[in-house]
C-alpha cells in the first residue's frame, strides 16, 4: 500500500477527493500504527512514520469515504506514572467525524484482567470495540443561513433526538427516534406552531453505552458519555452505514433552519466515556494519557474526578484546548449548529484546582472568530469544591439560572421568605449578572430540565420514584421542591388534578413571561410524565419517550404555552435587553417607572412589605411606553403596559389595582384559574379575586398623556429587581 508523508493538520482522516490524510497527536508514542478494517474483520497495518510537533501522520491515496479505521498505539505502559499505552487495544481516534459500532463490555477492552486488576491484559480489542470512519466532507448546503436570532428573541426547547420522535404517530416508523424523524415535517410543524426560536438537543456527539447499565437491562439514554467529540452519535441514524449520520445530521440541520429554528448542542467536555483507572481503554487513554487527563499529582496511577464519572480531561492542555475548539469551529462551521452548551462548564474553567473566570479556555473562546460568535451556554456547576458558580462566568457567556429554578419552584409550592427573591428571578436576576456587565438576556431561566422531574410529575409526586433504574431509587436528588398537591402520583380526585393543572400553567406563565431566556423542556408543554422518575438517565423506553398522544387535557395545556409563547413574542417588556432602573424612563414617552411593585391591597411595597417572611403574593407594573421599537413603515411604538398579579398563598387573596396614574383601564389577558375570563375589562382600583396559586396577566395599551406617578418614589428595592 503506497503511503505517503501528508501533513501534520488537520488532525484526523482528512479526505480530499483522491485519498485521505491520517493525523494523529500522542507525545509518548514509540510507534504509531494506522489499522485499516475490512467489513470481515480483516485489518491491515500501515505505520505512520512521519512526525511533526508530536503528531504522526501519512497520506493514503484511494482510501475513500466509508474506509473504517483505528489506530495501535505503541509506548510506555506504566499506571502508576500515569502512562497506559497499550497497543493490544484498537484505538478510536479522537478527531473521528464518524463512528461504527459500539463496544460490549468485553475483557479485551481494559488492560487489567478482571479477576485480578493488577495483572497485566494484552487480549486484543479489536473485534469489541469502536472504530473511526472515513467521511465525505461534501455537502450540499443549498442556501442554508442560520438563523441567528438574538437571546432577546429566542426562546429554547431542550429535545432528546429519541425521545422527542419515538413514539409520534405521523413520523414513518423507520426515522422514529433518528435525525431524520426530528427533520420531519410533522415534528418541524410542532416546533414552528409552539413558537420556539432554537432546540437544545441533549448529547448527540457519539457516546458510549455503559456495561454495567447493559448488565441490567438498561442503556444510556441521556448520552452524557462521550468518545467522539466530532462524531454524531450513530445511535441516532436511520441511516449509518458507511458514515452516513453526517449527511444526515447535516440534512437535518438544513431543515430546522428552513424553519427558522436554530441548533443547540449540549457538549459534555469535562470528561470522556473511558471512566476511572478500572475503564476501559478505548482512545485517549491509549494515545497519550498524562496529556489528555486530569491525574492526581501525587498518584499518577488515579483521576482527578469533579464530574462524578471517573475522570475530568486536563483543561490546562494545550492539547486538550485544541481538541474542544477543533471540535466547536468543526460543528459550528462544517455541520452549522448555532450554539453550545456546556455540561458542568465549571470543570472546564478549572486550570488547576478552583473554577477561575480567567482560565486559558475562557480566554481562548473569547478570542477565537467563529465560536465567539454563536450561542454559549454554560451549565454553572460541577461536582469539585467551589463549582456551583451561577453568575460567575465571563460576559460572553449565558448561563443555565439553578436559582431560577428553585425559586420559582419554591414560590409556587407557597414556601416562606421567597417573595423577595422571586422578585428578582422574574425581573433577570441583575444581582446575578449586572456586576459583570452582563444583561438579563445572561439568564436561561427554566423550571424544569431533562435532569429532574417533568413539569406534570413536579406537581405530582413529593418523592422520586427511581427503582427502574436498579439502584434501590438512591440515584437521582431527593431534595426536588416539588409538590404533589395532596396525593402521591396518579389520582382521580378532580380538585387534586385541577390544582395540578394549575400549577402546570403557573410554572408556564411564570417562565415565558419573566425577563431572561426561557427554556422549556420538550413534552413539559403536553402534560409529558416519567411517572415520577427524576433520573431517567438510563431508560430508553417508553417511560422516558414522549407521547403524542393527547387528551383534552393535554391539548388545552399545549394551546396554553402556545398562547404565552406568542404573548413573550409580541410584546418586548417581557423581553427586556436591560434591566429594569425602578425610575422614570425619560427614553420613552412616560414618566411612570419603568416597573413598579404593589402589595395586593395596591399600596406601593416597602422594605417591610418585602421583609415579611409570610408575604406570598404580589402586583407588578411593567411599562411598556419605556420600551420603543421601530415598526415594519420606520414608525416609533410604544409596547403595552402589563399587571403581573401573582397569588402563591394557599388562600385566595383579593388584588386592588393601583390608581389611575397606572391605567385607567386594564383588560384580562390570561388568568391560569379560568376566573378572570381573556378580554373582562377591568378598571382602575378595582378589586380582583384570585385563587389560590394562581397568576392574572393584565394590560393596556400605551397611554402617552399619561401623568407622572403621584409623589411616591420608587421604594429603594425596585432597581435591585
Amino acid at each position: 500500500m503506497q503511503v505517503w508523508p501528508g501533513r501534520a493538520y488537520p488532525l484526523g482522516a482528512t479526505y480530499d477527493g483522491a485519498g485521505t490524510n491520517f493525523a494523529l497527536f500522542s507525545e509518548v508514542a514509540e510507534r504509531v500504527v494506522l489499522c485499516l478494517l475490512d467489513d470481515d474483520g480483516t485489518e491491515t497495518r500501515v505505520d505512520l512514520t512521519e512526525v511533526d510537533a508530536f503528531v504522526w501522520h501519512g497520506y493514503l491515496p484511494g482510501i475513500a469515504p466509508g474506509q473504517r479505521y483505528g489506530y495501535r498505539v505503541h509506548g510506555p505502559f506504566d499506571p502508576t506514572h500515569g502512562q497506559r499505552c497499550d497497543p493490544s487495544k484498537l484505538l478510536l481516534d479522537p478527531y473521528a467525524t464518524a463512528i461504527d459500532g459500539q463496544i460490549d463490555g468485553h475483557e479485551s477492552l481494559y488492560s487489567y484482567r478482571f479477576g485480578d486488576p493488577a495483572a497485566r491484559n494484552v487480549l486484543d480489542s479489536a473485534a469489541h470495540t469502536m472504530v473511526g470512519v472515513v467521511t465525505n466532507p461534501f455537502f450540499d448546503w443549498g442556501h442554508d443561513r442560520p438563523p441567528k436570532h438574538e437571546y432577546a428573541d429566542s426562546v429554547i426547547y431542550e429535545a432528546h433526538v429519541k425521545g422527542l420522535t419515538k413514539r409520534h404517530p405521523r413520523v414513518p416508523g423507520e426515522l422514529r427516534g433518528t435525525y431524520a424523524a426530528l427533520a420531519h415535517p410533522v415534528v418541524i410543524d410542532h416546533l414552528t406552531s409552539l413558537g420556539v426560536t432554537a432546540v437544545e438537543l441533549m448529547p448527540v456527539h457519539q457516546f458510549v453505552q455503559d456495561p454495567a447499565l447493559h448488565a441490567r437491562g438498561l442503556s444510556n439514554y441521556w448520552g452524557y458519555n462521550t468518545i467522539g467529540f466530532f462524531a454524531p452519535h450513530n445511535g441516532y441514524a436511520a441511516y449509518a452505514r458507511a458514515g452516513q449520520q453526517v449527511q444526515e445530521f447535516k440534512a437535518m440541520v438544513k431543515a430546522l433552519h428552513a424553519a427558522d429554528i436554530e441548533v443547540i448542542l449540549d457538549v459534555v467536555y469535562n470528561h470522556t466515556a473511558e471512566g476511572n483507572h478500572l475503564g476501559p481503554t478505548l482512545s485517549f487513554r491509549g494515545i497519550d494519557n498524562a496529556n489528555y487527563y486530569r491525574l492526581v499529582d501525587d498518584d499518577p496511577a488515579h483521576y482527578f474526578d469533579t464530574t462524578g464519572t471517573g475522570n475530568s480531561l486536563l483543561m490546562r492542555s494545550p492539547h486538550v484546548l485544541q481538541l474542544i475548539m477543533d471540535s466547536l469551529r468543526y460543528w459550528a462551521s462544517e455541520m452549522h449548529v448555532d450554539g453550545f452548551r456546556f455540561d458542568l462548564a465549571a470543570t472546564l474553567a478549572r486550570q488547576f484546582h478552583e473554577v477561575d473566570r480567567l482560565s486559558a479556555f475562557f480566554d481562548i473562546v473569547q478570542q477565537d472568530p467563529v465560536v465567539s460568535q454563536v450561542k454559549l451556554i454554560a451549565e454553572p456547576w460541577d461536582l469539585g469544591d467551589g463549582g456551583y458558580q451561577v453568575g460567575g462566568f465571563p460576559a460572553l457567556w449565558t448561563e443555565w439560572n439553578g436559582k431560577f429554578r428553585d425559586t420559582v419552584r419554591d414560590f409556587w409550592r407557597s414556601e416562606p421568605s421567597t417573595l423577595g427573591e422571586f422578585a428578582s428571578r422574574i425581573t433577570g436576576s441583575s444581582d446575578l449578572y449586572e456586576h459583570t456587565g452582563r444583561r438579563p438576556l445572561a439568564s436561561i431561566n427554566f423550571v424544569v430540565a431533562h435532569d429532574g422531574f417533568t413539569l406534570a410529575d413536579l406537581v405530582s409526586y413529593n418523592d422520586k420514584r427511581n427503582e427502574a433504574n436498579g439502584e434501590d431509587n438512591r440515584d437521582g436528588e431527593s431534595f426536588n421542591r416539588s409538590w404533589n398537591c395532596g396525593v402521591e402520583g396518579p389520582t382521580d380526585d378532580p380538585d387534586v388534578l385541577a390544582l395540578r393543572a394549575r400549577q402546570r400553567r403557573n410554572f408556564l406563565a411564570t417562565l415565558l413571561l419573566s425577563e431572561g431566556v426561557p427554556m422549556l423542556a420538550h413534552g413539559d408543554e403536553l402534560g409529558r410524565t416519567q411517572q415520577g422518575n427524576n433520573n431517567a438517565y438510563c431508560q430508553d423506553n417508553e417511560l422516558a419517550w414522549l407521547d403524542w398522544d393527547l387528551d383534552d387535557e393535554r391539548q388545552r395545556l399545549l394551546e396554553f404555552t402556545r398562547r404565552l409563547v406568542q404573548l413573550r413574542r409580541r410584546h418586548p417588556v417581557f423581553r427586556r435587553r436591560r434591566f429594569f432602573a425602578g425610575r422614570p424612563d425619560h427614553g420613552g414617552e412616560s414618566e411612570l417607572l419603568d416597573i413598579a411593585w404593589f402589595t395586593p391591597t395596591g399600596s406601593h411595597m416597602d422594605d417591610l412589605a418585602w421583609e415579611n417572611d409570610e408575604a406570598r403574593a404580589v402586583m407588578v407594573f411593567l411599562n411598556g411606553s419605556a420600551i420603543v421599537e421601530t415598526d415594519g413603515r420606520g414608525d416609533t411604538i410604544a409596547d403595552d403596559s402589563f399587571l403581573l398579579l401573582f397569588n402563591g398563598h394557599y388562600e385566595q387573596t383579593t388584588f386592588q389595582l393601583p390608581p389611575p396614574d397606572f391605567g385607567a383601564r386594564w383588560t384580562a389577558e390570561l388568568d391560569t384559574d379560568g376566573q378572570v375570563p381573556a378580554g373582562r375589562a377591568l378598571r382602575a382600583r378595582a378589586k380582583v379575586h384570585l385563587a389560590p396559586r394562581s397568576c392574572v396577566l393584565l394590560s393596556r395599551p400605551p397611554e402617552p398623556s399619561a401623568q407622572p406617578a403621584a409623589s411616591v418614589s420608587a421604594p429603594s428595592r425596585d432597581s435591585a429587581r
